[in-house]
């Protein structure tokens, strides 16, 4: 179980990664810096924002916030995503957008951030990491790869 001083730790290695990549929201977290933080700090969400799809067939993390960025099959971004957010995550939360790859809960971080979300972060590497050589994910990084809580 981490201590407040190692959380304190590495919410400071993803706020140094956010600064260096000048992102737009508080900072950026490996799957493992995430997890931790997410059990460990009161009242932090993690806020998977996959689609349903995704959930069904590649899996899900227990007791995440799950709340689609866009729709599948159309790839339509989820006009009601705000709504959603600010009905189950409070403003002044510490919260921890994860999606398949880190692309999509990158841009729910900054939309978060620029309606009132005060500590929002990315979960690098999303659920299932970059493709490989062969174009497969799951092989290169990830929560799921990295043994972290989740089921099918």
């Amino acid at each position: 179980m981490p201590s407040v001083g190692k959380l304190a730790d590495i919410l400071e290695l993803a706020r140094q990664r956010g600064t260096a990549a000048a992102l737009p929201y508080a900072g950026a977290l490996t799957p493992t810096e995430a997890c931790a933080l997410w059990h460990e700090a009161p009242g932090a969400r993690l806020v998977d924002v996959r689609t349903r799809a995704e959930w069904v067939w590649v899996g899900r993390i227990p007791d995440a916030v799950e709340i689609e960025w866009q729709g599948w099959p159309d790839g339509q971004t989820n006009v009601n995503f705000l709504a959603q957010l600010r009905q189950q995550v409070d403003h002044e939360a510490l919260v921890l957008f994860i999606c398949r790859s880190g692309i999509r809960s990158h841009h729910a971080a900054a939309l978060a951030t620029a309606n009132g979300w005060t500590n929002c972060y990315n979960v690098l590497e999303g659920f299932e990491g970059d493709k490989d050589a062969n174009g497969q994910r799951g092989k290169t990084g990830g929560w799921r790869l990295a043994g972290l809580p989740w089921t099918n």
